[in-house]
């Protein structure tokens, strides 16, 4: 009797997670080392919050320190595309991501990254949102609600990204966010619950939209985030 011939990977068959995988598991496991001094005293536990940064003025340079004072913070991944350049060596293709963090309660950050593997693209966009992270001024700004708690934006606010402008309009308790999916996404993570919006340009852009929602609600207060 003959023996069954042998059996031959189908190409399809998934294959081990290459070492950068490995590698970047391995960060994420291991203990935060503090490399700053403003991570060194939230490490000790001597800054308990994002507000005492802000109002010292200090820039947030870690973005293990958000996540140790924002442990509940989510992240909403924006967009990915592909870019392309052309070098002597060759073209050379890597993924682009926009993301957006934020705690659903006046904390609210957009980042982008690059690299060839797009797992290593949205964590570098995630750090990035992490470290352009502002507080959210909420307020009740609509004349028809005025019932002051902080469920919507305090006054009309317009932010720029691009070629996509959209408009902030405060709206009473209880109507939602009248806005497309993606406003309504941004907004929802800052910890606005009502609110009129309106978009203008190139809404199918994902990264403009997210760049003039950052914008706006950046304005609330005046904050300038440096890069």
């Amino acid at each position: 009797m003959s023996s069954p011939p042998p059996q031959v990977e189908s190409p399809s068959a998934p294959r081990p997670p290459p070492q950068r995988e490995e590698r970047r598991r391995e960060r994420e496991q291991a203990p935060w080392v503090p490399k700053t001094r403003l991570g060194e005293l939230v490490a000790t536990g001597k800054i308990t919050s994002l507000e005492e940064i802000f109002e010292s003025g200090q820039r947030v340079k870690e973005a293990e320190i958000v996540k140790k004072l924002l442990p509940d913070i989510k992240s909403n991944v924006v967009s990915v595309g592909i870019v392309q350049k052309q070098t002597d060596a060759g073209e050379i293709t890597k993924f682009a991501a926009v993301v957006a963090v934020g705690n659903e309660g006046g904390w609210f950050g957009v980042g982008r990254g690059k690299a060839v593997q797009m797992r290593s693209a949205i964590d570098k966009a995630t750090t990035d949102a992490y470290l352009n992270i502002i507080p959210v001024k909420l307020g009740c700004g609509s004349w028809e609600c005025r019932d002051g708690r902080p469920h919507s934006v305090p006054f009309r606010i317009t932010g720029k990204g691009g070629s996509v402008r959209v408009e902030i309009i405060p709206a009473p308790r209880g109507l939602g966010l009248v806005a497309g999916e993606t406003v309504r996404n941004l907004l929802g993570l800052a910890g606005v619950k009502d609110a009129w919006t309106r978009t203008y340009g190139s809404t199918n852009t994902m990264s403009s939209i997210a760049n003039a929602v950052y914008d706006a609600l950046k304005k609330i207060h005046g904050i300038s985030v440096v890069k």
